[in-house]
């Protein structure tokens, strides 16, 4: 029982990379960067282990193909579901969001994903585990249980790490929030002075050339003025120091595992102050646009 479950565990393993490479070459190429993909620190996604495990290990029985990938897809659909749900509850944040697709399901799950990992189910029950079982089989007992046992302890370390590192992502998401909003209200004063001193300086104009041009300057410190009056809201809004301000105060607020979860997750949702996470990623994609 014990060699069956430290096999099951290394298959865990090698899935959880499969899986790993998959997204991040998706997302990559979705984002047009290179995305480190994954929850943890190591290269590994365990959603996608654990789905292929319950497979090979409650799906092994069914012959059938058709019947292989309806319930693949409806496994793989109960747990992403559940994921999603969990994580959110546990760290207040949404990791990924299918919103943007047809047939979703509150965007956690969606039709396009089932019929993705139906297809996954079956290949991997049909064609790629009774390879993986083979190569496995293969290896000394005495490498199985040290390699077992040493993967082992190093997945408990980096979850602990991982969720150590998340567990105040939104505390961290409220200090910077606050941090940007003071700074860009200190911004606003320091133009709202410069277009005081350039009304004052139009009203003399006004008064000395008069007419169309007069107008035209009082127009535009009129727009000036209007335009600075609402928030800071997104990258094309913000102007360059503001945004490198931004990215200052990031570095400062978030540890390393909140930033690599910022960089790893796009479309990642806040529960609260998600505007601050949308205008942090907005500066970031303006920053990085802005060095091409």
């Amino acid at each position: 029982m014990t060699l069956h479950l430290e096999y099951v565990f290394l298959w865990f393993l090698f899935y959880s990379f499969c899986g790993w490479v998959y997204e991040s070459i998706l997302v990559s190429v979705q984002e047009r960067r290179p995305v480190n993909r994954g929850f943890l620190n190591g290269p590994l996604c365990p959603i996608y282990g654990t789905g292929a495990v319950m497979a090979v290990e409650l799906l092994g029985a069914i012959r059938n193909p058709a019947v292989l990938f309806v319930v693949s897809a409806l496994g793989a659909c109960v747990l992403e579901y559940a994921t999603s749900w969990g994580m959110e509850r546990l760290f207040h944040a949404r990791w990924w969001d299918y919103s943007h697709f047809r047939f979703n399901l509150n965007g956690r799950i969606c039709l396009l994903g089932a019929i993705v990992f139906g297809i996954g189910g079956v290949a991997i029950v049909d064609g790629v585990q009774p390879w993986v079982a083979r190569v496995t089989g293969m290896v000394p007992l005495p490498v199985i249980h040290w390699v077992s046992f040493v993967c082992l302890v190093l997945v408990v370390i980096d979850t602990a790490v991982t969720v150590a590192g998340i567990v105040n992502f939104e505390q961290s998401l409220d200090q910077l929030s606050a941090m940007v909003a003071k700074y860009g209200d200190a911004m606003r004063e320091r133009v709202g002075d410069a277009v005081d001193a350039v009304g004052s300086a139009s009203d003399r104009m006004t008064g000395k050339v008069g007419g169309l041009v007069g107008d035209k300057v009082s127009d535009m410190v009129g727009g000036a003025a209007d335009a600075m009056s609402g928030p800071l809201q997104s990258g094309r809004e913000m102007s360059t120091e503001l945004m490198l301000k931004i990215r200052e105060t990031a570095d400062s607020v978030f540890n390393r595992q909140q930033r690599r979860m910022i960089a790893s997750f796009p479309r990642l949702r806040a529960e609260r102050n998600n505007e601050a996470l949308q205008q942090l990623r907005d500066a970031f994609e303006k920053l990085r646009g802005g060095r091409r």
